[in-house]
């Protein structure tokens, strides 16, 4: 199977750094995903969701609140101001990601609707992950 790198870096240091089957991220234009091999990039991420399938088919989740991606030579390196990985081993660790990072989004976005959509898909990447 065909992996590339993947790094999500903020101001407080790296919060990933693996190989991964695919990362899918919150472009500004729109959410789109990088597979191995992607042609080189570089753009603005909004605030939302990574979703990220690890190397062994596990899926994480990562919410970011703005920041920009780059893609070259099969490396793809995340830079945004704050993140807030969503996992955890406990249901209790999970709810206190999801406090966490609907705080995030709601320090960055001007739109309930943004809040709201970008809530739900947090709440389900946490779902997925106690399941």
């Amino acid at each position: 199977m065909h992996t590339l790198n993947l790094e999500v870096l903020t101001p407080s240091g790296s919060i990933f750094n693996g190989p991964v089957q695919s990362v899918t991220v919150p472009g500004e234009e729109g959410e789109f995903g990088v597979l191995s091999q992607h042609v080189a990039l570089t753009t603005l991420l909004k605030a939302g969701v990574i979703d990220i399938i690890q190397e062994n088919g596990k899926k994480q989740s990562i919410v970011v609140n703005w920041g920009v991606v780059q893609i070259a030579n099969n490396i793809v390196t995340v830079l945004v101001d704050g993140a807030v990985a969503i996992r955890g081993d406990s249901e209790s660790d999970v709810a206190k990601a999801l406090e966490e990072a609907k705080a995030l989004i709601s320090s960055v976005a001007d739109s309930s609707a943004m809040i709201a959509s970008v809530s739900a898909r947090v709440e389900s990447a946490a779902h997925s992950h106690l399941f």
